[in-house]
């Protein structure tokens, strides 16, 4: 399912022809566990951003605060939710939310996801594999910190509910997974 991404009305990108936009799929199920790639595409070359540089790859805090992409999973007709962030340099986290923006905890996710980047000059783009429930029907909220190397940043999401970028309000899990 290809997705659209729109930035927040209060941190435009300077471009207002710039477009981020995002795929998901779940793979094949392996008893419990499913596969969910994930592909986030920004629609300008990778050059005039800032992006992290590739350095050991892992886990990691506060990935949000330059560019960095996001994911946000809900089971169905729950209020906890797993917020998944993924940066260019190959770094990760993972956090379980008990309600929106509460009881946040470092989430035990096994194995770590698989995070790859790739340049495609005039476009490009960021994948992330992760291991999610099978079985299970998924609200999934997508989200994206695009900074640029003037220090311009936007923040992207599929949808918007407040007067500030806020990607963890009940109404940006707008996708469905199932």
């Amino acid at each position: 399912m290809q997705l659209n991404l729109s930035p927040h009305p209060q941190t435009p990108p300077e471009d207002p022809d710039f477009k981020v936009w995002a795929s998901a799929e779940l793979a094949a199920a392996f008893g419990a566990a499913a596969t969910l790639n994930i592909w986030f595409c920004v629609g300008a070359p990778a050059s005039r951003f800032l992006l992290p540089e590739a350095t050991e790859e892992g886990r990691a805090d506060e990935l949000w605060k330059t560019t960095c992409f996001e994911a946000f999973l809900r089971a169905d007709g729950d209020s906890a939710y797993r917020e998944w962030n993924f940066a260019p340099s190959g770094q990760w986290a993972a956090y379980d939310f008990t309600a929106p923006r509460e009881g946040m905890t470092n989430a035990d996710v096994g194995a770590p996801p698989y995070v790859r980047v790739e340049d495609n000059l005039t476009w490009w783009t960021l994948g992330a594999t992760i291991a999610v429930d099978a079985g299970q029907s998924w609200n999934l909220g997508l989200s994206a910190v695009i900074e640029e190397k003037d220090g311009t940043k936007s923040y992207w999401a599929l949808a918007h509910s407040s007067e500030r970028p806020d990607f963890h309000h009940p109404d940006c899990f707008v996708a469905q997974l199932a």
